[in-house]
């Protein structure tokens, strides 16, 4: 069935630059909704940002007017571009797919595995 995988993680320090990646196989991503989630241990899952069928986009109040969410449904990906990342981002970053157009986890059908975003000091 569906299937997302991301890539692109990795160590940066405190005011760089990081874009993520999440490959849709199985179905077109056109078809889907597309959002990020981010997680620490300790902690709930976060919203971060969601994308629409239609490009129409929305950003979780911590990292609005640094992060930037796009899609190029032709390679069946998502992006997650990340700007002036701080230390509170570090987290596990995971892609997902849904009917609906949300910031709510639950709405989410299909997710990856996640991958790992390290900011340091």
């Amino acid at each position: 069935q569906v299937q997302l995988v991301e890539s692109g993680g990795g160590l940066v320090q405190a005011g760089g630059s990081l874009t993520l990646s999440c490959v849709v196989s199985g179905r077109t991503s056109r078809n889907y909704n597309m959002a990020w989630f981010r997680h620490t241990p300790g902690n709930e899952r976060e919203f971060v940002a969601a994308i629409s069928r239609k490009g129409s986009t929305y950003f979780g109040d911590s990292v609005k007017g640094r992060f930037n969410i796009s899609r190029d449904d032709l390679k069946n990906t998502v992006y997650l571009q990340m700007n002036s990342l701080k230390p509170e981002d570090t987290a596990i970053y995971t892609c997902t797919a849904g009917e609906i157009y949300s910031t709510a986890a639950r709405d989410a059908y299909y997710w990856g595995q996640g991958t790992q975003v390290t900011v340091s000091s």
